[in-house]
């Protein structure tokens, strides 16, 4: 680890994405479309003024309301919509629809990352076992499985595994090989390696803090050294790669650069960090909304 070099940071933009628009952002808030759907959400990162005048902002089918609590509020409809709705992403197709929290059930910022999953698992040459951890609704998963690989998709909550299978069929890949469970990543993961498990890919994509199926709590900077060190116990002999991705958490990409340095470098390939992007379409600013590490054979 001696001599190191300064690492090159990225920032990956959001694809092109015809059923997704960051339409505006500015005095703490985004505006965004969801296929037909409009909705407004609190956006801390963007601290200027918004590009397009109050009216477009008003034009809304429903705003988040943000309590003092962190990540509570609730949603006040402004116009009709429905309970939930169907989008794509190139050849994935998926639910969303609003939640207890401000999300929608998709993260769009990560439409790049789940290309770069995608190729990976394509480009490796051979059948992959990937591993899914804190898969959410699972479209990392489904673009894994979509180039071919053998995933396996963990997540603490049933209700969101449930969703993610339901995408899965939504997307034509339900005799796709995707085991979905529901469990705590770190004690998964530390039982696979006591069964010898090995993975070819690993995803990452761990909330700040957050429980386990049986109240089990997750905290960021406390647990992440050691599941790092868990999922290096369960890589394959000739792993293809490895990504990470952390948000609202107080460090920078520079920290995931040097965490996966330190445990893939053994391995040959290479290390890239950034952050993941959404782009604005009033004014074409960036918001950068999630720190990443990527490790990669290739």
């Amino acid at each position: 680890m001696s001599n190191l070099s300064l690492p090159t940071l990225q920032l990956i933009p959001l694809p092109d994405w015809p059923d997704y628009e960051l339409l505006d952002s500015g005095n703490g808030q985004k505006l965004e479309r969801y296929g037909p759907y409009r909705f407004r959400r609190p956006e801390p990162e963007a601290i200027w003024q918004p590009a397009l005048a109050e009216k477009h902002w008003q034009d809304v089918h429903a705003v988040f309301i943000p309590s003092p609590e962190e990540n509570g509020g609730h949603w006040e409809g402004r116009r009709k919509f429905p309970e939930r709705w169907q989008m794509t992403y190139k050849d994935l197709k998926f639910w969303v629809q609003t939640t207890a929290s401000r999300h929608l059930g998709v993260f769009p910022e990560q439409a790049g990352q789940w290309d770069w999953i995608n190729q990976q698992v394509r480009q490796a040459g051979r059948p992959l076992k990937v591993l899914n951890l804190f898969g959410y609704t699972g479209l990392a998963s489904l673009a894994a499985a979509q180039a071919g690989a053998q995933v396996t998709h963990v997540d603490a909550s049933r209700k969101m595994i449930v969703w993610a299978k339901e995408n899965q069929a939504l997307s034509g890949l339900a005799e796709a090989p995707i085991r979905w469970i529901v469990d705590d990543a770190l004690k998964f993961v530390q039982r696979e390696a006591r069964r010898d498990a090995a993975y070819d890919g690993v995803i990452l994509d761990p909330p700040k803090f957050g429980r386990g199926p049986k109240g089990e709590v997750w905290e960021f900077y406390r647990l992440l050294p050691d599941l790092l060190q868990a999922c290096q116990a369960i890589l394959s002999r000739q792993p293809a790669f490895l990504v990470l991705t952390a948000y609202a958490v107080k460090a920078s990409a520079v920290t995931l650069y040097y965490a996966l340095l330190e445990k893939m470098s053994r391995y040959g390939g290479a290390v890239s960090a950034g952050e993941v992007l959404l782009s604005e379409k009033s004014a074409g600013r960036q918001i950068a909304m999630a720190i990443f590490g990527r490790w990669s054979a290739q």
